[in-house]
């Protein structure tokens, strides 16, 4: 891990000296228990604590990767979860929940929903969910939290914040026929450059370059639903928005950069205030993420739920997360937040400074 953060500390100075302004620099490491096979037991936990406190101190965060990336449903897990999720602050993981290899995985499908609630029981208003996923078909390489894992050694990969990047290329298009040409030769402008100085500073340092992940992750101040919106002319969840979903998918597939990961549309909803605020209007409900995440990826994302959902609930949506993740061969994954105490059509707020304020979503 050491030899990583070293990498990385030249990699931002690198990328810093660009002009590129890092928010977050990030470890993913390979599924967990293939370096800490007993991470069940007290000392696997240390083990884990331990990474955690090396990410603090370093500045970063940290991804162990699926802890269940094979199907056999395992009872403990849930438990298991909530407590290292309460133990450490930097420390993000995900299970498998369907594989190119072993299809749909319904033990780890289960034991996902049981981890969601028990996280969201054991950590302030359910925030530890920020940091657990259930992933579906998700390849190694991406760099977006909280699936990201690497198979190999001494690789490297770029996760990007392009909605800005987007809306101008919109806005540069001489009609809306020409602006996903406009948006994609925008991205490539600014993508090539940062791409050559990934692969001189692989060339230098030994590591792998394994390319771009070009999904178009939101903040605060830079909203993917605006984007949409922009292309659609209508607000976020009215019809239209699925084809807009789809051109703008379509233009990130087409970008002439090496990719990975996960490649396409995100829609985290708390993370977005203009998907958050079309939430609350009641324009589009969990069905229709899902709906929209055929055409494009990445799942269901930062959904706020009520408290209340039970197990069997949220089971039934990351089964039907996986099942189209496999039908189509995509990868997506569900983060959902139940939040305790509230119910559906509750505002719901959080101490963090990537998540904007909300309302409890209705599952149907």
């Amino acid at each position: 891990m050491r030899e990583a953060i070293s990498f990385l500390s030249h990699a931002r100075a690198d990328l810093e000296a660009q002009g590129h302004e890092l928010q977050t620099v990030r470890i993913a490491t390979q599924p967990l228990a293939e370096y800490l096979p007993d991470w069940k037991s007290d000392a696997g936990m240390r083990t884990i604590e331990g990474l955690d406190r090396i990410a603090r101190e370093a500045n970063l965060v940290l991804s162990v990767g699926p802890v269940l990336d094979r199907e056999g449903y395992d009872p403990d897990f849930a438990a298991w979860a909530a407590e290292m999720l309460g133990r450490t602050t930097q420390v993000s993981m995900s299970v498998t929940v369907a594989s190119g290899e072993g299809g749909i995985h319904p033990g780890n499908v289960r034991a996902a929903a049981e981890s969601i609630l028990a996280i969201s029981r054991g950590t302030p208003g359910g925030i530890g969910n920020f940091r657990f996923a259930a992933a579906a078909m998700v390849p190694s390489g991406t760099p977006f939290f909280p699936v990201a894992y690497f198979t190999g050694e001494r690789t490297f990969s770029l996760g990007l914040e392009t909605p800005n990047l987007l809306l101008e290329g919109i806005t540069r298009a001489a009609s809306g026929a020409t602006a996903p040409l406009s948006m994609r030769s925008h991205l490539e402008a600014e993508l090539g450059p940062l791409e050559v100085v990934a692969q001189e500073l692989a060339r230098r340092e030994g590591w792998t370059y394994v390319g771009v992940d070009v999904s178009p992750a939101p903040g605060l101040d830079a909203s993917i639903g605006a984007v949409i919106e922009a292309l659609s002319g209508v607000p976020f969840g009215e019809p239209a928005t699925l084809a807009a979903c789809a051109a703008l998918t379509r233009v990130l597939q087409e970008v002439n950069v090496q990719r990975c990961g996960y490649s396409g549309l995100m829609l985290p909803v708390l993370e977005d205030p203009v998907l958050a605020a079309r939430a609350a209007e009641r324009r589009y409900g969990v069905q229709d993420l899902l709906l929209y995440s055929s055409v494009c990826g990445t799942g269901l994302d930062v959904v706020p739920l009520a408290g209340s959902v039970s197990a069997v609930e949220l089971e039934r949506v990351i089964g039907d997360v996986a099942a189209l993740a496999h039908r189509y061969r995509k990868p997506l994954s569900a983060r959902l937040f139940p939040v305790p105490g509230k119910e559906v059509g509750d505002i719901v707020t959080f101490d963090d400074p990537y998540l904007t304020d909300g309302v409890v979503m209705p599952l149907r």
